[in-house]
């Protein structure tokens, strides 16, 4: 099977070249992203494997199968980025559902604590031998009500860790998982009584802008945000409009809504055109970075398994337990 990678970096050779020799895999590395411009590249493979920035809509996935591609493969969870219903009937579109949970919730948990604490900028401060502490006063997590947005495997890990800081936990999910011991709540009271707001959800279209200048306002003053799943998740302006409003003590964000092009890149020396994003780095009190949650070597090598994996039952017509089917 050849199999071409797009938007791909050193690290993702790390695991994925020699685990690939052993089902005597063909593949193929480029840097570049997929979109319409680049997809022509994807004649002459069986499958095309992409990340979370990267897109295939119904047009191009037309094109691969004209080529003959067989799949799309998802080294990732979420399956926003592809046309699923387009797909049905020509390609098989299969992701990497469960990689380690426990790699996006302890950095979810690592950026709570940092924007409470300040350690990132009491780090860039005492660098200088500016041992000043004023302006770095945080707020103590033990026993603050935590509200956890999606109980999936993640939403779950979350919650494992909050409770070590003996939070009270309030969840919000569609379908609840009652053997959390957690108190399920609406999403409208889940906002009100939250002192910490962290969001484990994928993104659909009912969950686009679930943080929006509504469930802000529903917000205690002073609460805090964070979001490691998907940057559409949260209305940026929205978001901008309360942070303005001195509505958060902070937030924290590995995702953006319009992260496509930026993360994953070096920008040092561009001119950045976006301008919500410049923004949000201004704000003392918010915390970005570029969708780095999944990054540990555990959750690295289960990606490139599960990725192969997923490949051999494509390639040998097995079961495809991950396929990614229209609702």
């Amino acid at each position: 099977m050849k199999i071409i990678f797009y938007n791909t970096k050193p690290y993702d050779k790390v695991w994925f070249e020699p685990m690939a020799r052993d089902y005597g895999f063909d593949l193929h590395f480029v840097e570049m992203q997929c979109n319409e411009e680049t997809v022509f590249l994807a004649k002459g493979h069986d499958a095309v494997c992409i990340f979370v920035n990267d897109y295939v809509n119904a047009r191009m996935i037309d094109e691969l199968y004209e080529m003959g591609v067989k799949g799309i493969l998802l080294r990732c969870a979420g399956f926003n980025n592809v046309d699923i219903k387009a797909a049905a009937g020509k390609l098989h579109v299969l992701r990497v559902p469960s990689y380690s949970p426990e790699a996006v919730a302890e950095f979810a948990m690592a950026l709570l604590l940092t924007v409470n604490r300040y350690t990132h900028r009491a780090y860039t401060r005492t660098r200088d031998f500016n041992m000043n502490i004023n302006g770095f006063m945080g707020s103590n997590l033990y026993q603050k009500t935590a509200g956890v947005v999606g109980t999936g495997k993640i939403g779950q890990a979350m919650i494992r860790m909050l409770k070590g800081f003996q939070m009270e936990i309030l969840a919000y999910d569609p379908y609840p998982n009652p053997n959390l011991g957690v108190n399920y709540v609406s999403l409208e009271e889940l906002m009100k009584r939250s002192d910490i707001v962290t969001l484990h959800c994928p993104l659909t279209t009912d969950t686009k802008h679930l943080i929006n200048a509504k469930t802000i306002a529903m917000m205690k003053k002073g609460v805090y945000l964070v979001n490691t799943s998907r940057g559409g998740l949260i209305d940026t302006e929205a978001l901008i409009d309360g942070l303005l409003e001195k509505k958060f003590a902070g937030v924290g964000l590995d995702v953006y809504e319009e992260e496509e092009g930026v993360f994953y890149e070096d920008r040092s020396n561009d001119i950045i055109q976006d301008e919500n994003l410049v923004r949000l780095t201004a704000f003392p009190n918010v915390l970005i970075t570029s969708h780095m949650g999944f990054f540990t070597k555990e959750a690295t090598q289960a990606i490139a398994k599960v990725t192969l994996e997923n490949a051999y039952a494509l390639e040998q017509g097995g079961k495809l337990a991950n396929e990614v089917l229209p609702e």
